[in-house]
């Protein structure tokens, strides 16, 4: 593929997405603020979901925090990769 066939391929990308903004309206104010409602609670439950386990198995075993802070970032991880997922999908 050459230079020119890739900044043709560029820009008729371009052009088709200009062309669908155009076509598809901003969403409102309120929904943006429900969105980002909802990427909040995407990322929060889970690190709060982690918190919870892993207090649990250190008052079992005993282990100080040893299970709960690997829960709080196995939790982040979680909730940032879902919260991407859903976010690529909007």
């Amino acid at each position: 593929m050459t230079d020119d066939d890739r900044t043709a391929e560029a820009a008729r990308r371009t052009a088709d997405r200009d062309e669908e903004a155009r076509r598809t309206p901003p969403p409102s104010f309120g929904n943006q603020l429900g969105q980002i409602g909802i990427l909040g609670w995407a990322i929060v439950t889970p690190i709060l979901l982690g918190i919870v386990i892993g207090r649990f198995a250190d008052r079992h075993f005993d282990s100080g925090v040893f299970f709960t802070a690997p829960g709080i970032f196995i939790g982040a991880a979680i909730g940032f990769h879902a919260a991407w997922k859903w976010m690529h999908r909007k």
